[in-house]
């Protein structure tokens, strides 16, 4: 599993602006301008934070499931099981790395 941490993680940090640090509660959070993507739990689990919106809709179409901690909030819980499996992490969390930076190319849009 560390193979696929170390995949996950290369391709991540790779986007513009993404920084990791250590996870409050295990693993490795990636953030970005201050936000977090989400995070990786070895090589096995990706939690991200979404709208609740949004966690419904990747839900419902079975890209992810409810959160194991959090099930009334946005957030989402990503088994990885093989490689087969990473790269429907890396969808989720470039997902929401374009809505994160999305907000920030409107606001600089506005100021302009």
């Amino acid at each position: 599993m560390a193979e696929i941490k170390d995949r996950i993680e290369d391709e991540v940090l790779g986007w513009p602006g993404v920084e990791a640090r250590p996870h409050r509660f295990g693993g490795i959070e990636f953030r970005v301008r201050g936000h977090e993507i989400g995070h990786l739990h070895g090589g096995h689990l990706a939690d991200l934070p979404f709208p609740v919106k949004v966690r419904k809709e990747l839900v419902e179409a079975g890209r992810a499931h409810v959160h194991h901690v959090l099930p009334k909030t946005g957030w989402v819980s990503y088994q990885i099981r093989s490689e087969e499996d990473v790269d429907g992490a890396l969808e989720l969390f470039r997902l929401n790395y374009e809505r994160l930076t999305a907000k920030e190319k409107q606001e600089i849009s506005r100021s302009q």
